[in-house]
């Protein structure tokens, strides 16, 4: 069986408040990698139609700041699918009132399938659909050799 990437697409949206801000009157960067955590799991389980774990948060890139009052859209789609394993891409954007976006945050987390007994278990197939979803492919696909690379050395 195969899924397309915009069948699990997700967003979830925040207005900050003062509890997600630090000491420097911007937003608190763990609370925003709970947020990415959240949004990657649930595009997983959307995909993957199982319960999930991360297993890895191999990019987080902080562009800009947020500060309070700010619309945060945190938004979240599959890259690519191993066996178990799925890539998911979360960027986050500050929404201005007039609409407008500036992209703050992009994430790459890798999530696993888990069966009833909680041990991994096999995903869809992706279907891609674009070339911006191909390019996406293909990029996810050097993360995974690097990530095996640096595995390999670090054990």
């Amino acid at each position: 069986m195969e899924k397309r990437v915009r069948d699990s697409y997700s967003e979830q949206v925040q207005i900050l408040t003062q509890a997600n801000i630090n000491g420097y009157n911007r937003l608190f960067g763990g609370q925003l990698m709970e947020w990415i955590d959240i949004v990657a799991a649930v595009v997983a389980r959307r995909h993957s139609g199982r319960n999930v774990t991360t297993a890895v948060v191999d990019t987080l890139t902080f562009q800009a700041p947020a500060y309070p009052n700010d619309t945060l859209n945190v938004c979240g789609y599959i890259t690519y699918v191993g066996r178990t394993s799925m890539e998911v891409c979360v960027k986050t954007y500050v929404e201005s009132l007039d609409g407008t976006k500036e992209l703050i945050n992009t994430a790459y987390l890798v999530m696993v399938a888990l069966d009833e007994n909680e041990k991994p278990t096999e995903v869809p197939r992706l279907m891609l659909e674009t070339d911006e979803e191909r390019k996406e492919w293909e990029a996810a696909e050097r993360r995974v050799r690097l990530r095996k690379k640096r595995n390999r050395e670090n054990y």
